[in-house]
Protein backbone atom coordinates (compact mmCIF):
# COMPACT_ATOMS: atom_id res chain seq x y z
CA UNK A 1 0.00 0.00 0.00
CA UNK A 2 1.14 3.18 -1.05
CA UNK A 3 0.39 5.90 1.83
CA UNK A 4 0.69 9.28 -0.61
CA UNK A 5 0.70 12.58 1.79
CA UNK A 6 2.48 15.43 -0.43
CA UNK A 7 -0.61 17.00 -0.66
CA UNK A 8 -4.28 17.25 0.15
CA UNK A 9 -4.57 18.21 -3.29
CA UNK A 10 -4.08 14.22 -4.35
CA UNK A 11 -7.83 13.06 -3.76
CA UNK A 12 -10.02 11.35 -6.41
CA UNK A 13 -13.94 12.47 -6.55
CA UNK A 14 -16.02 10.46 -3.96
CA UNK A 15 -19.17 8.12 -5.44
CA UNK A 16 -21.23 10.45 -4.35
CA UNK A 17 -19.19 13.26 -5.99
CA UNK A 18 -19.05 11.54 -9.48
CA UNK A 19 -22.83 11.04 -9.31
CA UNK A 20 -22.97 14.66 -8.94
CA UNK A 21 -21.01 15.33 -11.29
CA UNK A 22 -22.32 13.15 -13.88
CA UNK A 23 -26.18 14.58 -13.29
CA UNK A 24 -24.88 18.62 -13.41
CA UNK A 25 -26.96 20.58 -15.82
CA UNK A 26 -24.68 22.92 -17.82
CA UNK A 27 -24.18 25.41 -20.04
CA UNK A 28 -21.86 27.88 -21.40
CA UNK A 29 -19.90 29.20 -18.44
CA UNK A 30 -17.97 32.52 -20.31
CA UNK A 31 -21.71 33.41 -21.57
CA UNK A 32 -22.68 33.22 -18.15
CA UNK A 33 -24.93 30.61 -18.97
CA UNK A 34 -23.74 27.61 -16.91
CA UNK A 35 -26.89 26.89 -14.30
CA UNK A 36 -24.35 24.49 -11.79
CA UNK A 37 -21.77 27.59 -11.94
CA UNK A 38 -24.03 30.24 -11.36
CA UNK A 39 -25.40 28.21 -8.05
CA UNK A 40 -22.05 27.50 -6.95
CA UNK A 41 -20.73 31.03 -7.02
CA UNK A 42 -24.01 32.44 -5.51
CA UNK A 43 -23.78 29.15 -2.65
CA UNK A 44 -20.74 30.43 -1.30
CA UNK A 45 -21.20 34.08 -2.00
CA UNK A 46 -24.17 33.49 0.30
CA UNK A 47 -22.20 31.71 2.67
CA UNK A 48 -19.55 34.40 3.42
CA UNK A 49 -21.78 36.94 3.25
CA UNK A 50 -20.53 38.46 -0.09
CA UNK A 51 -21.90 40.06 -3.14
CA UNK A 52 -20.62 37.68 -5.56
CA UNK A 53 -18.24 34.88 -6.80
CA UNK A 54 -15.75 33.98 -9.60
CA UNK A 55 -15.29 30.08 -10.76
CA UNK A 56 -11.86 29.76 -11.87
CA UNK A 57 -9.52 26.81 -12.60
CA UNK A 58 -7.25 27.55 -9.50
CA UNK A 59 -6.48 28.79 -6.63
CA UNK A 60 -3.44 30.67 -7.84
CA UNK A 61 -5.71 32.33 -10.70
CA UNK A 62 -8.11 33.41 -8.22
CA UNK A 63 -4.92 34.54 -5.97
CA UNK A 64 -3.76 36.43 -8.86
CA UNK A 65 -6.81 38.05 -10.24
CA UNK A 66 -7.49 39.58 -6.61
CA UNK A 67 -4.02 41.13 -6.70
CA UNK A 68 -4.87 42.29 -10.22
CA UNK A 69 -7.91 44.08 -8.97
CA UNK A 70 -5.90 46.19 -5.79
CA UNK A 71 -2.50 46.96 -7.31
CA UNK A 72 -1.29 48.69 -10.33
CA UNK A 73 1.59 50.12 -11.63
CA UNK A 74 4.18 51.09 -8.96
CA UNK A 75 2.52 49.88 -5.81
CA UNK A 76 3.47 47.25 -3.28
CA UNK A 77 1.91 44.28 -1.68
CA UNK A 78 2.41 43.57 2.47
CA UNK A 79 2.47 39.77 2.90
CA UNK A 80 4.62 37.05 4.84
CA UNK A 81 7.67 35.86 3.67
CA UNK A 82 6.77 32.61 3.00
CA UNK A 83 3.05 33.54 1.33
CA UNK A 84 2.04 31.37 -1.15
CA UNK A 85 1.29 34.29 -3.24
CA UNK A 86 5.04 35.17 -3.19
CA UNK A 87 6.63 31.45 -3.05
CA UNK A 88 4.28 29.72 -5.33
CA UNK A 89 2.65 31.22 -8.16
CA UNK A 90 5.41 31.69 -10.57
CA UNK A 91 6.26 35.20 -9.79
CA UNK A 92 2.82 36.05 -10.59
CA UNK A 93 2.66 39.08 -8.72
CA UNK A 94 5.31 40.88 -10.46
CA UNK A 95 4.23 39.04 -14.25
CA UNK A 96 0.97 39.77 -13.91
CA UNK A 97 0.40 43.17 -12.00
CA UNK A 98 3.52 44.69 -12.13
CA UNK A 99 3.28 45.32 -8.73
CA UNK A 100 6.17 45.18 -6.13
CA UNK A 101 6.13 43.39 -2.79
CA UNK A 102 7.04 43.72 1.24
CA UNK A 103 7.53 40.59 2.30
CA UNK A 104 7.28 40.45 5.85
CA UNK A 105 8.61 37.72 9.05
CA UNK A 106 6.59 36.47 11.61
CA UNK A 107 5.98 33.22 13.64
CA UNK A 108 3.99 30.37 11.79
CA UNK A 109 3.60 32.63 8.77
CA UNK A 110 1.76 35.17 10.29
CA UNK A 111 2.26 38.70 10.42
CA UNK A 112 1.07 41.34 12.98
CA UNK A 113 -0.92 44.04 12.79
CA UNK A 114 2.18 46.43 14.02
CA UNK A 115 4.48 45.15 11.00
CA UNK A 116 1.63 45.92 8.85
CA UNK A 117 1.38 49.36 10.22
CA UNK A 118 5.53 49.86 9.81
CA UNK A 119 5.59 48.67 7.16
CA UNK A 120 2.91 51.06 4.90
CA UNK A 121 5.01 53.24 2.52
CA UNK A 122 5.08 56.94 3.31
CA UNK A 123 3.70 58.92 0.25
CA UNK A 124 7.13 59.65 -1.17
CA UNK A 125 7.76 60.50 -4.95
CA UNK A 126 10.61 57.53 -4.03
CA UNK A 127 8.17 54.68 -2.60
CA UNK A 128 6.13 52.58 -4.65
CA UNK A 129 2.43 52.98 -3.33
CA UNK A 130 1.25 50.48 -0.44
CA UNK A 131 -2.62 49.24 -1.76
CA UNK A 132 -2.99 45.72 -0.58
CA UNK A 133 -2.17 43.61 2.51
CA UNK A 134 -2.64 39.80 1.25
CA UNK A 135 -3.18 37.33 4.62
CA UNK A 136 -3.39 32.98 4.21
CA UNK A 137 -5.03 31.10 6.06
CA UNK A 138 -4.55 28.41 6.87
CA UNK A 139 -1.22 29.30 6.62
CA UNK A 140 1.01 25.98 4.22
CA UNK A 141 4.57 27.30 4.98
CA UNK A 142 3.24 27.76 8.84
CA UNK A 143 2.63 24.04 8.98
CA UNK A 144 -1.39 24.90 8.92
CA UNK A 145 -1.22 27.51 11.42
CA UNK A 146 -4.78 29.17 11.89
CA UNK A 147 -5.41 32.77 12.27
CA UNK A 148 -8.39 34.13 14.50
CA UNK A 149 -11.20 36.67 14.09
CA UNK A 150 -9.40 38.59 17.09
CA UNK A 151 -6.33 38.92 15.08
CA UNK A 152 -7.62 39.78 11.93
CA UNK A 153 -9.76 42.97 13.20
CA UNK A 154 -7.03 45.18 14.03
CA UNK A 155 -5.29 44.29 10.75
CA UNK A 156 -8.91 45.30 9.01
CA UNK A 157 -8.71 48.24 11.34
CA UNK A 158 -5.55 49.49 10.29
CA UNK A 159 -6.59 48.88 6.37
CA UNK A 160 -9.34 50.77 6.81
CA UNK A 161 -7.56 53.67 8.27
CA UNK A 162 -5.11 53.43 5.20
CA UNK A 163 -7.36 52.70 2.62
CA UNK A 164 -5.69 49.91 2.04
CA UNK A 165 -7.47 46.34 0.63
CA UNK A 166 -7.25 43.26 2.30
CA UNK A 167 -7.34 39.75 0.77
CA UNK A 168 -7.60 36.81 1.85
CA UNK A 169 -5.77 33.36 0.34
CA UNK A 170 -8.35 31.39 2.03
CA UNK A 171 -6.72 28.14 0.06
CA UNK A 172 -7.75 26.06 3.25
CA UNK A 173 -10.13 28.40 4.67
CA UNK A 174 -12.49 25.72 5.82
CA UNK A 175 -10.01 24.09 7.76
CA UNK A 176 -8.94 27.29 9.88
CA UNK A 177 -13.04 27.16 10.13
CA UNK A 178 -14.18 23.78 11.25
CA UNK A 179 -10.99 24.65 13.92
CA UNK A 180 -11.70 27.70 15.26
CA UNK A 181 -15.96 27.51 15.00
CA UNK A 182 -15.69 30.64 13.69
CA UNK A 183 -18.50 31.71 11.08
CA UNK A 184 -17.80 31.74 6.97
CA UNK A 185 -19.72 35.20 7.32
CA UNK A 186 -17.40 37.09 9.97
CA UNK A 187 -14.90 36.06 7.47
CA UNK A 188 -16.30 37.63 5.11
CA UNK A 189 -17.03 40.88 6.46
CA UNK A 190 -13.22 41.52 7.11
CA UNK A 191 -11.80 41.36 3.61
CA UNK A 192 -12.63 42.89 0.16
CA UNK A 193 -11.91 39.52 -1.70
CA UNK A 194 -11.21 36.03 -0.50
CA UNK A 195 -9.75 33.04 -2.71
CA UNK A 196 -11.53 30.34 -1.23
CA UNK A 197 -9.85 26.84 -3.26
CA UNK A 198 -12.19 23.12 -3.50
CA UNK A 199 -9.04 20.78 -4.75
CA UNK A 200 -7.80 20.80 -1.49
CA UNK A 201 -9.53 19.68 2.11
CA UNK A 202 -12.90 19.72 -0.15
CA UNK A 203 -11.38 17.19 -2.45
CA UNK A 204 -12.82 18.48 -5.75
CA UNK A 205 -11.00 17.20 -8.60
CA UNK A 206 -10.63 21.38 -10.15
CA UNK A 207 -11.93 24.55 -9.38
CA UNK A 208 -11.51 27.40 -7.00
CA UNK A 209 -13.79 30.75 -6.23
CA UNK A 210 -13.05 34.33 -5.98
CA UNK A 211 -15.06 36.03 -3.44
CA UNK A 212 -16.12 39.66 -3.49
CA UNK A 213 -18.33 42.96 -4.49
CA UNK A 214 -19.97 42.75 -7.75
CA UNK A 215 -17.98 45.24 -9.29
CA UNK A 216 -14.69 43.74 -8.38
CA UNK A 217 -15.91 40.26 -9.54
CA UNK A 218 -17.40 41.87 -12.83
CA UNK A 219 -13.46 43.21 -13.54
CA UNK A 220 -12.32 39.81 -12.13
CA UNK A 221 -14.06 37.88 -15.23
CA UNK A 222 -12.38 40.41 -17.78
CA UNK A 223 -9.30 39.59 -15.98
CA UNK A 224 -10.09 35.63 -15.67
CA UNK A 225 -10.79 35.84 -19.91
CA UNK A 226 -7.34 37.30 -19.87
CA UNK A 227 -5.46 34.97 -17.89
CA UNK A 228 -7.10 31.96 -20.18
CA UNK A 229 -9.53 30.97 -17.03
CA UNK A 230 -12.41 31.11 -18.90
CA UNK A 231 -14.15 27.84 -18.99
CA UNK A 232 -17.38 26.76 -20.97
CA UNK A 233 -19.41 23.45 -19.64
CA UNK A 234 -17.91 23.86 -16.09
CA UNK A 235 -20.77 22.61 -13.82
CA UNK A 236 -19.33 19.19 -14.44
CA UNK A 237 -16.88 20.70 -11.73
CA UNK A 238 -18.85 22.83 -9.85
CA UNK A 239 -20.82 20.05 -9.29
CA UNK A 240 -18.00 19.08 -6.92
CA UNK A 241 -17.91 21.53 -5.25
CA UNK A 242 -21.57 22.00 -4.07
CA UNK A 243 -21.59 18.46 -3.23
CA UNK A 244 -18.17 19.16 -1.18
CA UNK A 245 -19.67 22.07 0.28
CA UNK A 246 -22.32 20.04 1.83
CA UNK A 247 -20.75 16.58 2.86
CA UNK A 248 -17.23 17.04 2.84
CA UNK A 249 -16.87 20.45 5.45
CA UNK A 250 -17.11 18.59 8.91
CA UNK A 251 -15.70 15.98 8.19
CA UNK A 252 -12.24 17.73 8.05
CA UNK A 253 -11.80 17.67 11.60
CA UNK A 254 -10.98 14.16 10.96
CA UNK A 255 -8.10 14.90 8.82
CA UNK A 256 -7.15 17.20 11.74
CA UNK A 257 -7.14 14.96 14.19
CA UNK A 258 -4.99 12.39 12.07
CA UNK A 259 -2.59 15.12 11.74
CA UNK A 260 -2.10 15.31 15.14
CA UNK A 261 -1.48 11.66 15.57
CA UNK A 262 0.89 11.53 12.79
CA UNK A 263 3.24 14.98 14.77
CA UNK A 264 3.00 12.57 17.64
CA UNK A 265 4.30 9.44 15.58
CA UNK A 266 7.21 11.65 13.73
CA UNK A 267 8.10 13.80 17.41
CA UNK A 268 9.32 10.26 18.47
CA UNK A 269 11.33 9.41 15.33
CA UNK A 270 15.08 9.93 16.25
CA UNK A 271 15.62 11.69 12.86
CA UNK A 272 13.15 14.07 13.98
CA UNK A 273 14.47 17.43 15.91
CA UNK A 274 11.08 19.30 16.18
CA UNK A 275 7.66 18.86 14.74
CA UNK A 276 5.83 22.45 14.35
CA UNK A 277 2.27 22.77 16.26
CA UNK A 278 -0.24 20.96 14.19
CA UNK A 279 -3.63 23.13 14.39
CA UNK A 280 -5.34 21.48 11.35
CA UNK A 281 -3.99 19.15 8.56
CA UNK A 282 -0.67 19.98 7.70
CA UNK A 283 2.17 18.40 9.22
CA UNK A 284 5.85 20.08 8.71
CA UNK A 285 9.04 17.63 10.52
CA UNK A 286 12.47 19.66 10.89
CA UNK A 287 14.58 16.82 10.63
CA UNK A 288 18.27 16.07 12.70
CA UNK A 289 21.96 14.43 10.97
CA UNK A 290 19.40 13.59 7.58
CA UNK A 291 19.01 16.00 4.33
CA UNK A 292 15.09 16.14 3.13
CA UNK A 293 16.39 14.21 -0.50
CA UNK A 294 17.47 11.55 2.03
CA UNK A 295 14.43 10.94 4.67
CA UNK A 296 12.13 11.02 1.68
CA UNK A 297 13.68 8.60 0.13
CA UNK A 298 14.36 5.94 3.56
CA UNK A 299 10.18 6.91 3.70
CA UNK A 300 9.59 6.01 -0.17
CA UNK A 301 11.42 2.65 0.43
CA UNK A 302 8.95 2.26 3.25
CA UNK A 303 6.31 3.56 0.65
CA UNK A 304 5.36 6.72 2.40
CA UNK A 305 5.45 10.08 -0.20
CA UNK A 306 6.07 13.55 1.63
CA UNK A 307 7.97 16.45 0.26
CA UNK A 308 10.58 18.58 1.06
CA UNK A 309 9.40 21.89 2.56
CA UNK A 310 13.03 23.73 2.97
CA UNK A 311 16.64 22.85 3.87
CA UNK A 312 16.04 20.46 6.49
CA UNK A 313 12.30 20.05 6.30
CA UNK A 314 9.88 17.67 4.77
CA UNK A 315 6.03 18.15 5.05
CA UNK A 316 3.02 15.81 5.54
CA UNK A 317 -0.54 16.97 4.44
CA UNK A 318 -3.63 14.51 5.79
CA UNK A 319 -6.78 14.38 3.92
CA UNK A 320 -10.13 12.46 2.61
CA UNK A 321 -8.09 9.52 1.03
CA UNK A 322 -5.99 9.07 4.44
CA UNK A 323 -7.84 6.72 6.54
CA UNK A 324 -7.20 5.11 10.28
CA UNK A 325 -5.85 1.98 8.60
CA UNK A 326 -3.43 4.44 6.76
CA UNK A 327 -2.13 6.14 9.77
CA UNK A 328 -2.04 2.99 11.64
CA UNK A 329 0.34 1.33 8.84
CA UNK A 330 2.30 5.00 8.50
CA UNK A 331 3.21 4.49 11.82
CA UNK A 332 4.37 0.47 11.78
CA UNK A 333 6.46 1.66 8.84
CA UNK A 334 8.13 5.02 10.70
CA UNK A 335 9.09 2.57 13.38
CA UNK A 336 11.74 0.98 10.70
CA UNK A 337 12.92 4.64 9.71
CA UNK A 338 16.19 5.18 11.74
Amino acid sequence: MIIDLRSDTLTKPTQGMLEAMWAAPVGDDVFGEDPTVNALEHKLADMFGMEAGLFCPSGTMTNQIAIRLHTGLQTEVICHKYSHIYLYEGGGIMSNSHASVKLLDGAYGKISPQDILDSINPDDVHAPETTLVSLENTMNKGGGSIYTLDEIKPIKAICEQHDLKLHLDGARLFNALVESGESPKEWGAMFDTISICLSKGLGCPVGSVLLGTKADIKRARKVRKAFGGGMRQAGFLAAAAIYALDHHVNRLKEDHARARKLGEMLDQNPLVSEVFPVMTNIVIAKLAGITPAEMLSKLESQGIKAVKFGKDQIRFVTHLDFDDEMMNIFGKRLKDIR
